[in-house]
């Protein structure tokens, strides 16, 4: 039992945050073109322009939620007069909403994708099992909050959970926290790192996309073709220029 608690919280979290990095270099060197949603909007957009904003602004607040819940330990909270019992409310309350609104959204997708012939012929391998993966992690949650953090009256999975998990990126596993938790939370982790571990091969790769380009990118200027000038009057510049310079290159 040891040896495979070892290999589930240890080696496993291990090899998937690997893939996750080397993943995203290897895609980012070999596959560009590729590094997209690979957006079907022009097939059907009437399902997308609902259930896509649901999908994603759930996901931000279940992502703050468990960023504040894993990331940032009990104590912090404490110190600035949060208790455990008000957390426990705001946490069970809001995480629910957000992956309820969540969960409907995906619905929406993946109904969209399979209804709309054009949409699912562009689906791929990788997407049907990012879709099995995801969709995996976010019910996990969702019955890990509603029987234990509701229906249950709460268990503080601060105190073995994120205390594990925080010890996974001080390199050094505290395994006897996690091996005491209920077997929801254990398997709504481990599925969570198996997402991590194939992200950089699926279109996920899009969320650590950011047009950081447009910082420095020269203008784009429409004009007109009567206001362009005729042919010959100016020699070609190469690169760009500035909007509002005209006459001819000195």
């Amino acid at each position: 039992m040891n040896s495979l608690n070892n290999f589930l919280f240890i080696v496993f979290p291990y090899i998937c945050l690997t893939s996750f990095v080397v993943g995203h270099i290897w895609r980012y060197k070999y596959d560009k073109f590729g590094w997209t949603t690979r957006s079907s909007q022009w097939y059907e957009s009437r399902l997308l322009r609902w259930s896509s904003p649901m999908f994603h602004f759930g996901l931000l607040g279940v992502l703050a939620g468990h960023f504040v819940g894993l990331v940032i330990p009990e104590s912090w909270t404490e110190a600035v007069g949060i208790s455990e019992s008000q957390y426990h409310v705001a946490s069970a309350v809001l995480g629910s909403i957000a992956g309820v609104v969540m969960v409907i959204g995906l619905i929406g997708l993946i109904y969209r994708r399979r209804s709309t012939p054009s949409v699912f012929r562009a689906t791929t391998r990788t997407d049907k099992l990012m879709y099995v993966v995801l969709g995996t992690v976010i019910v996990l949650g969702l019955v890990t909050t509603f029987y234990w953090q509701i229906l249950g009256g709460g268990y503080d999975y601060r105190l073995t959970v994120a205390e594990w998990f925080r010890s996974i990126f001080y390199l050094n596993p505290q395994v006897q926290d996690i091996v005491v938790a209920p077997v929801l939370f254990k398997v709504h982790a481990l599925s969570a790192f198996l997402l991590i571990g194939i992200w950089p091969y699926t279109r996920l790769v899009h969320v650590l996309s950011a047009p950081v380009g447009y910082l420095w990118r020269p203008y784009i200027v429409y004009r007109s073709r009567d206001d362009q000038p005729q042919a010959g009057n100016r020699d070609p510049r190469p690169g760009w220029e500035k909007p509002g310079l005209s006459g001819t290159r000195r």
